[in-house]
């Protein structure tokens, strides 16, 4: 079989998270394609758990403003906690924070600086769309919250062949009550996350922000499978 790069491979890899938009919304073609090619992601017993919110226009900015009146006033709701326990994981996180907030002067010292920029999440970082994931409750969830990880990935990639792009934010899952109020969803759906989409603005200086990953011998382990990882 040929190894050479496939256009898939060229299309997840050129797959960013984009932290400014262009205000220019989306065709109702190309969104529609886009829910299309989301939904053929696989599930547990083809239950298809996920159910998605799409967010524009005037319903958009009305919601960002009901978000950051929440945050305002410190009501957060979170459905799932975040926490990222202790040792790797956590100075993963620490790392990216660093990565993020260092390039533009502000020091882990600064809280004021940091919540301001934290609070973009809530205006969606400009982007003219949001889609909001909830999942009911089955289970433990977790098999569900992976039905909807596998959704929520052909909805980005799906975005990145169109040339448009879109970002995870568990940002907005910490609004989960207000989410739901807005949007008239009954209170068994759960809140995992919301992904804002649009097209990446080109000049933002924020958009060059890196992706590192990490070297696949620190997250893969081969049993009888020789030679993929050699000379890596």
């Amino acid at each position: 079989m040929n190894s050479t790069a496939s256009p898939f491979t060229d299309l997840a890899r050129s797959r960013r998270s984009p932290r400014k938009f262009l205000p220019a919304p989306l065709s109702p073609a190309d969104i529609r394609g886009v829910l299309e090619d989301a939904q053929t992601a696989p599930s547990n017993s083809n239950t298809q758990p996920w159910a998605v919110h799409v967010v524009s226009g005037a319903e958009r900015d009305a919601l960002a403003k009901e978000l950051l009146q929440a945050d305002e006033e410190g009501r957060t709701s979170p459905d799932f906690t975040t926490d990222y326990g202790e040792g790797i994981y956590l100075e993963r996180a620490q790392a990216l924070a660093a990565d993020y907030y260092g390039p533009r002067g502000i020091e882990r010292s600064d809280r004021e600086g940091r919540r301001a920029t934290l609070r973009e999440n809530l205006e969606f970082f400009g982007a003219p769309h949001v889609a909001f994931l909830f999942m009911p409750a089955l289970g433990d969830g977790v098999r569900t919250a992976g039905d909807i990880g596998m959704y929520a990935q052909n909805f980005l990639l799906s975005l990145t062949s169109r040339g448009f792009a879109g970002i995870p934010q568990t940002m907005l899952g910490t609004y989960a009550d207000t989410v739901r109020a807005f949007l008239n969803v009954p209170e068994d759906l759960k809140l995992l996350f919301g992904i804002s989409f649009g097209t990446a603005d080109p000049t933002a200086p924020v958009n060059a922000f890196g992706r590192t990953r990490i070297p696949l011998p620190q997250s893969v382990v081969l049993h009888g499978t020789p030679g993929v990882l050699d000379g890596r």
